[in-house]
C-alpha cells in the first residue's frame, strides 16, 4: 500500500551494544532507488502508568534525567524486561517506583515517542484501586512522588513545567477519558 514510501534494508549491523541501548547502522534502498544510511536506537520498549488515586488525583514522579541535566515531572514508567508481558511490567514498575499496587488496570494505547531514530514503543495503562506500600527503587534510582489533579497537570503542561512526551500524552488521555470523549481502542 505504501510501497512508494518504503525503505528496504540492504545490510547493516550493530554500531554500539550497550547495557541498555543498542545502536544499529544500516544501508537502505530508498523509494527512488538511491542508497542511504540509517542509524537508530534499538529499545526493548517500556510501559507508562497513569495512576489515579481514589480522590481522582493522579500520582506523578519527580526524577533527575542526566541527558538533560534537570528534574522532570513524569508518570511512573519503566523498561520491559526480556520475555515480560506489558501488564506484568506495568504492575512491577508501579510497585517499584511508587510503592503502590492497583486492582484495576486498563490498557490505553501504544505510542512511539522517537520514530526518527528509535524503535521504542510505550504501552500506556491506567491504574485504579490504588493501595500504598513501600517503594522498591532499583539501585541508583532516586525519585519523589506527589499527586495533582488532572487540571493541575494540564496547567503544568501548558506552562512548560511538564515537557516529557509520555506524560503530556498521558495527561491528554486522562482529560479525554474523564470527559467521556475518548475510549481506548
Amino acid at each position: 500500500m505504501d510501497s512508494n514510501l518504503k525503505e528496504t534494508r540492504i545490510d547493516g549491523g550493530v554500531a554500539y551494544d550497550g547495557s541498555f541501548l543498542k545502536v544499529s547502522h544500516d544501508r537502505v534502498t530508498l523509494p527512488n532507488g538511491a542508497v542511504a544510511t540509517r542509524e537508530y536506537i534499538r529499545h526493548p520498549g517500556a510501559v507508562v502508568i497513569l495512576p489515579i488515586l481514589d480522590d481522582g488525583r493522579v500520582l506523578l514522579e519527580r526524577q533527575f534525567r542526566y541527558p538533560l541535566g534537570r528534574v522532570f515531572i513524569e508518570f511512573p514508567a519503566g523498561k520491559i524486561d526480556a520475555g515480560e508481558e506489558t501488564l506484568a511490567c506495568a504492575k512491577r514498575e508501579l510497585r517499584e517506583e511508587t510503592g503502590y499496587t492497583a486492582t484495576d488496570w486498563q490498557f490505553i494505547s501504544t505510542i512511539h515517542n522517537a520514530i526518527a531514530y528509535s524503535d521504542e514503543h510505550l504501552e500506556l495503562f491506567v491504574a485504579r484501586g490504588l493501595t500504598a506500600g513501600p517503594a522498591k527503587l532499583d539501585d541508583g534510582e532516586f525519585l519523589e512522588t506527589f499527586s495533582a489533579t488532572v487540571p493541575e497537570l494540564l496547567g503544568m503542561v501548558r506552562t512548560g513545567q511538564v515537557t516529557d512526551v509520555k506524560t503530556i500524552i498521558g495527561a491528554f488521555w486522562l482529560e479525554k477519558l474523564a470527559a467521556g470523549s475518548w475510549t481506548p481502542g
